[in-house]
């Protein structure tokens, strides 16, 4: 996982990329931004992207979003990058009569959310938006921070503001946090004053690879391509020592030996458990003796409820992994697995090459900060559903052992006591919403990726009928598995979107819908629904879905249906109130 050097970047931008997915990128900046383009462009083809970058002139923010006929707006692009850079901000703050300093960020806030609104009415293209990193600027010293007309106390406020405004006004606005670059790298490495003065440039070229890396961290986010579970080896990997060695008195957690930093570990991971990333296990180990560190050891951070499956035996972790895998119903690519034997690294690297296995550090107390420093875990939001995830899986685990005690599979379907609440959106499930369109890449018909902020508007546009899913049985809920878009065309109606979680499939949840939808359709006075399919590279499980449920294929991926003849599908699931 080396990082690549501008040069390196440089090379790939001029390559011309085969079979990549086109995106269409605009850089606005009030800074000189030509060489962060060439980054951009090279990132995307080490990505695997076929990056259109649209790199505005030298400080056009507002000429360029002003006019709707502004080349910005022709090129049409599908993400803005929006970089102001700390420099110019300093610059307006020392323009600025010191007796209205201390309103400074309100200001600029109120500016940046003007840009913000200008963009959004002009275009569908999604923002992200570089915060300000540190620029000290020796006025006040150490006291800045408690003086309210000081630059860092209004730039550290400026920040502050901006992100409470991208969580609760502008969902479609998401940060890049180039602040943290600076962290990493120092400001000596970050910042060459000379070449500020001479060419405009914001940032050194060494900065460029992790700030490219960062920009399509977000955006592949937005696209869905995020981790989605670590799988964890025990042995030195959680706490220091072996267990089926060192007994439960001898390995090392708490203040023990090494322990602090396989505790700062645990920590981690279980705030990333919290944010909705998986924890599963895979580890040589006895079953019960691995088992008893995370039941009965008074230091354990991780407890049994934190794992969603726990795998230990002495098979090779290449096949335990994808037993998780196919258990999860997961992508490989979504897994990172972490081990501190080379061996297994190597092995699950050779034998699961979509895996990411990051070559961990031999010293535990680098362990953390290596991994941190990966920034493997992108999230383009966080919602309540992800909270409880790790239940979710576990419940599922829990039903897959019942389903083996049944003699036939409609036998245990009909055991599961299903109930579901099929309704339109509503703004409490905004977030889940628009993460499922994000996120969901096999049980997707057409894969429109939507914002919070576009959810929010079809909820409440007369344009559209929307419909989510809800589903619940007797091991507990599964929460919101499903959404259906349609768009109201003079002479149907067209399923614009419909998506559904893999963990649901093969119940009848994807039939029963499919009744409510055509009841929808029925009700708001439309006799024919449309369907499409769009192929991509994970969804052609989706592929046959609507000649299934008795839609007549039209040709070119669309789908008909006359609703007055539609029979209604068999299932076992009922309604429950909404």
């Amino acid at each position: 996982m080396q990082a690549m050097t501008y040069h390196e970047l440089r090379k790939l931008a001029k390559a011309s990329p085969e079979g990549g997915t086109a995106l269409r990128l605009a850089i606005l900046g009030d800074s000189a931004t030509q060489q962060l383009a060439v980054a951009l462009r090279g990132m995307g083809t080490a990505r695997g992207f076929h990056l259109q970058v649209f790199d505005a002139d030298y400080d056009q923010m507002d000429a360029q979003t002003v006019d709707p006929q502004s080349p910005l707006y022709a090129f049409a692009p599908d993400y803005v990058l929006i970089f102001p850079c700390v420099e110019k901000l300093l610059m307006r703050f020392r323009s600025t009569p010191p007796e209205a300093r201390a309103l400074f960020a309100e200001s600029e806030c109120h500016r940046y959310c003007v840009l913000f609104e200008r963009i959004a009415h002009y275009s569908k293209a999604k923002l992200l938006f570089v915060d300000f990193p540190a620029c000290p600027d020796g006025v006040f010293g150490n006291g800045a921070l408690r003086t309210a007309e000081s630059f860092p106390y209004q730039r550290q406020l400026l920040n502050a503001k901006l992100s409470e405004k991208m969580c609760n006004d502008y969902p479609n606005v998401y940060p890049v946090a180039l602040s943290e670059i600076q962290v990493q790298l120092g400001r000596e490495r970050f910042f060459d004053a000379r070449m500020w003065h001479l060419a405009k440039l914001a940032l050194r070229t060494e900065v460029l690879p992790l700030f490219a890396s960062a920009v399509m961290d977000v955006i592949q986010s937005l696209r869905g391509q995020i981790k989605k579970c670590v799988v964890l080896d025990l042995d030195n990997t959680l706490w220091g020592g072996v267990i089926g060695d060192d007994g439960l008195e001898g390995i090392e957690l708490g203040e023990l030996g090494a322990g602090p930093a396989f505790i700062a570990l645990q920590h981690w991971l279980k705030n990333l458990r919290e944010r909705g990333v998986l924890l599963a296990v895979c580890s040589k180990n006895n079953a019960d003796t691995a088992a008893e560190v995370f039941e009965k050891h008074p230091d354990m951070v991780l407890r049994m409820s934190d794992i969603a499956m726990f795998v230990a035996n002495w098979d090779d972790k290449a096949s335990n992994i994808r037993h998780i895998q196919q258990t999860l119903n997961i992508g490989m690519d979504s897994i990172v697995f972490l081990d501190d034997n080379p061996f297994e690294r190597h092995l699950v690297e050779s034998v699961l090459p979509a895996v990411t296995v990051p070559d961990l550090p031999d010293d535990p107390a680098m362990v953390l900060p290596y991994l941190q420093s990966l920034c493997l875990f992108e999230a383009a939001g966080c919602s309540d559903e992800d909270r409880v995830r790790t239940q979710r899986y576990q419940a599922q685990i829990s039903r897959a052992a019942a389903e083996q005690s049944f003699d036939s599979y409609e036998a245990y379907l009909a055991s599961l006591d299903m109930r579901a609440v099929v309704a339109p959106f509503a703004p409490f499930y905004t977030a889940r919403i628009a993460q499922l369109t994000q996120r969901s890449n096999q049980f997707n018909l057409r894969t429109v990726r939507y914002t919070e902020g576009e959810i929010a508007a079809i909820a409440a546009d007369d344009r559209y009928i929307t419909r989510y899913m809800t589903l619940s049985d007797r091991f507990g809920e599964h929460g919101l598995v499903s959404v259906v878009i349609l768009e109201k065309r003079p002479n149907a109606l067209f399923i614009d979107t419909w998506l559904m979680s893999c963990r649901v499939l093969r119940r009848g949840a994807e039939q029963y819908l499919f009744d409510r939808v055509v009841e929808a359709a029925l009700d708001a006075g439309f006799d024919t629904l449309i369907g499409e399919y769009l192929p991509t590279a994970k969804n052609a499980m989706v592929a046959d879905f609507y000649a299934q449920c008795g839609m007549t294929p039209l040709g070119n991926g669309l789908f008909t249906l006359d609703c007055r003849r539609h029979h209604p599908h068999s299932t076992t699931i009922s309604a429950a109130e909404a």
